[in-house]
């Protein structure tokens, strides 16, 4: 037969193409065939592993645990990871400042930088002292990983059988991440970034190298940062020199520098020195016999004459300072500060005051306060209830939303933006955000209907400011950029969202943002400056700065229609609003409150033409308080000391304010129109009574709504003075 391929040339062509067809399927068909064979030697070896029964079970449970386990690790890794940003910098050096401080009049009231020295070597200092830290902080130091579970375990066992926290499970390595890089917040998220720290630090540096920094860096009372500061400060000796007594007490300090300050109560230093002694005995560093002695003479302390100084305030100030000692050659400083000792007392005891008369009723536990006056001085500074216990500086560090004190703002914007005033018309009805369905609501359930700005403020109407910001019901649209405009030129520095929330005080912000935010009112419009101290000069009293000649110079911020808009309805609120535990007796007064969501946060910020003043209570954990409001202890707060402050001063009026003293008490009465607006349908009564009877019932139930609200432990019932920024 005749090949038809032959004469074309081609089948040579078509026999390698053939070829390769069919090497390439006899070689994919080798493949998996050994893949098959290799899968089934796999499998046949797997399968001796296989489980049954009850066996199955816990290999599942076991199983799950370690997936469950993984995911853990990475989210607690990814919640941690912030905190090792702070690692890239470098946290190893200390500041070489040697910054005494002056109060306004010239008295020395503390020193930062010069108390922050490091000790001698770690070999060099005493064998007993080393040993008192170690079995009174860390018994375990040298055998664990940064985190002793062992530890942990037993404290948490130990408190238990005592029902109250009596040990602690906290490593030195972890005490020192928190000292680096974290902050004395009690939240979990801190906790995480702590322990991933820790393992940080002992991966990176010797145990040696640990405790060195530990003892260099931990708060020791007194203003002292430091073993070698704590020894010169309270025994007038080198680090190496101390005995066994003292190193006992230097270490008992540890767990609570301020209340076991020897300088301020040396029977509960020395009663704390006796634990660690025994800690000693126990841990078997030394025996009975051997400690014996310091147990018979206690320790004793040099005597120091001058007060406890105002430490949440030093340390702010010191902070301060260095930003402007920068450019300055020599460290040695002299620094005259703006505090006032009399009034920083006088707010420390009306914070302490009211935490302690009423802290556990409204399950509050914290509370910070900052005291400017009309030039941006700060007179004074509580970050917290005791210094000793946590150095964190609520007044300056912790951002809180303030709710409702945040309006002021909102509507400071409006006016100098639009040009309304007091007397401007709008409605308090329902307003929604469509985009994310979100409907703000009163703190009362009602809605007012038609008013004007002084009742919307004075009353703290949610729904103002919201159609403010969104441009509703006939008000001209603010939007976020205007607002935070003019935030920022009113002294706010913190971040915002901008959205609709945030005119009702969503964002964060601290105590002394705040109060700084306020002065322009005070100042009548003018920039506030606040700064903590007022010259710097070196040891040969030159004068390297001077706020008079090197401060900022003021400007207008606000119109001056502006400030006398909302001067005229601020002052209305400790008369007839919201604050009216913060009127004061003989001085016109103005301020607002601020309650924040689930009642976490607690403010009232108020001003009169002396000084200017926010007051925030709290908890750090976020735990919500009972009910507590900005018109219930933070203005009682603010309102006693305001009265002490304002005693033998020449009293200055609040700008475009004509009647000086305090005005009308109650609320005045609506319009006809806005009567009917708010009120609700009333109910149809059946005729049951006759018709003398039905007048003689409603005369009684005139009389009973004219009645005064009754008094409950000396506050208020009304709910009508509560204030919740609800979000």
């Amino acid at each position: 037969m005749r090949d038809p391929f032959k004469k074309s040339g081609k089948i040579g062509g078509w026999n390698k193409l053939l070829d390769l067809d069919s090497w390439i399927d006899s070689s994919l068909y080798g493949i998996f065939s050994k893949a098959g064979e290799r899968w089934e030697s796999i499998t046949i070896f797997f399968r001796r592993f296989r489980v049954k029964g009850i066996k199955k079970f816990l290999v599942e449970i076991i199983d799950e645990s370690f997936t469950i386990g993984l995911l853990a690790s990475v989210v607690l890794l990814a919640l941690a990871l912030p905190a090792f940003e702070e690692t890239q910098k470098d946290w190893r050096s200390q500041d070489n400042y040697s910054v005494l401080f002056l109060d306004r009049n010239g008295k020395q009231i503390g020193r930062r930088g010069i108390r922050q020295n490091a000790a001698e070597e770690l070999d060099a200092l005493p064998d007993h002292f080393i040993k008192a830290v170690l079995s009174t902080e860390d018994r375990r130091f040298f055998e664990h990983i940064g985190i002793d579970f062992l530890g942990l375990a037993r404290a948490m066992v130990e408190n238990v059988r005592a029902n109250s926290v009596v040990q602690g499970g906290s490593t030195i390595t972890q005490q020192l991440a928190k000292n680096l890089f974290l902050t004395n917040e009690r939240t979990l998220d801190r906790k995480i970034k702590e322990a991933f720290l820790s393992l940080w630090l002992e991966t990176n540096l010797s145990k040696k190298e640990i405790l060195k920094l530990y003892i260099d860096r931990a708060y020791m009372g007194g203003g002292n940062f430091g073993i070698a500061a704590a020894a010169q400060y309270y025994f007038d000796k080198n680090i190496k020199d101390v005995t066994l007594a003292e190193a006992a007490m230097l270490a008992g300090l540890y767990k609570a520098p301020g209340k076991y300050a020897p300088h301020i109560n040396l029977p509960a230093a020395r009663a704390r020195a006796n634990e660690v002694l025994t800690n000693m005995v126990q841990a078997g560093f030394m025996t009975e016999g051997q400690v014996i002695r310091a147990r018979r003479e206690p320790a004793s302390v040099v005597d120091r004459e001058d007060l406890q100084g105002p430490n949440y305030f030093l340390d702010w100030a010191y902070e301060e300072v260095r930003k402007t000692a920068r450019k300055f050659k020599t460290r040695n400083l002299v620094v005259k500060t703006t505090v006032d000792l009399d009034l920083q007392k006088a707010a420390e005891d009306s914070v302490e005051s009211h935490l302690r008369q009423f802290g556990t009723q409204y399950g509050v536990r914290d509370a910070a306060m900052v005291v400017i006056d009309d030039g941006g001085a700060v007179r004074a500074m509580v970050g917290g209830r005791d210094y000793g216990q946590s150095q964190f500086n609520r007044a300056t560090l912790s951002k809180r939303q303030p709710g409702s004190s945040f309006k002021p703002f909102v509507y400071a914007s409006a006016i100098e933006n639009f040009g309304y005033d007091e007397k401007t018309r709008v409605v308090d009805g329902k307003v929604c955000v469509r985009s994310t369905k979100w409907c703000p609501k009163n703190y009362t359930p009602r809605f007012r209907g038609r008013t004007n700005l002084t009742t919307a403020l004075v009353k703290s109407i949610n729904t103002v400011p919201v159609k403010m910001y969104l441009g509703r019901d006939n008000l001209k649209q603010l939007g976020g950029k205007r607002l935070v405009e003019t935030v920022r030129s009113m002294g706010i520095e913190s971040d915002m969202v901008v959205n609709p929330p945030m005119v009702l005080g969503s964002n964060g912000m601290t105590v002394l943002e705040m109060a700084a935010g306020y002065g322009p009112f005070m100042t009548g419009g003018q920039s506030f400056n606040r700064h903590a101290f007022t010259q710097i000069l070196d040891t040969s009293d030159n004068v390297l700065y001077d706020i008079r000649v090197d401060g900022k110079a003021s400007k207008r911020i606000l119109k001056e229609t502006t400030v006398a808009a909302m001067n005229k309805m601020m002052v209305q609120i400790p008369e007839w609003g919201t604050a009216k535990r913060a009127a004061l007796n003989g001085i016109r007064a103005a301020g607002k409150t601020g309650t924040t969501q689930a009642y976490r946060d607690a403010w009232y910020i108020g001003y009169t033409g002396n000084y200017v003043s926010a007051v925030w209570f709290g908890n750090d954990n976020y735990q919500p308080t009972r009910r507590l409001t900005g018109g219930r202890l933070p203005a009682m707060t603010w309102q006693k000391f305001m009265t002490y402050a304002h005693q033998n001063i020449e009293l200055r009026p609040i700008p475009y304010i004509d009647n000086p003293l305090p005005g009308k008490t109650e609320e005045p009465k609506v319009d006809t129109v806005e009567t009917e607006d708010v009120a609700t349908t009333p109910p149809v009564r059946p005729k049951l009574l006759s018709k003398e009877s039905e007048d003689t019932l409603r005369a009684l139930e005139r009389t009973l709504q004219n009645a005064k609200p009754l008094k409950l432990n000396g506050e208020l019932a009304s709910k009508q003075e509560r204030n919740i920024a609800t979000q």
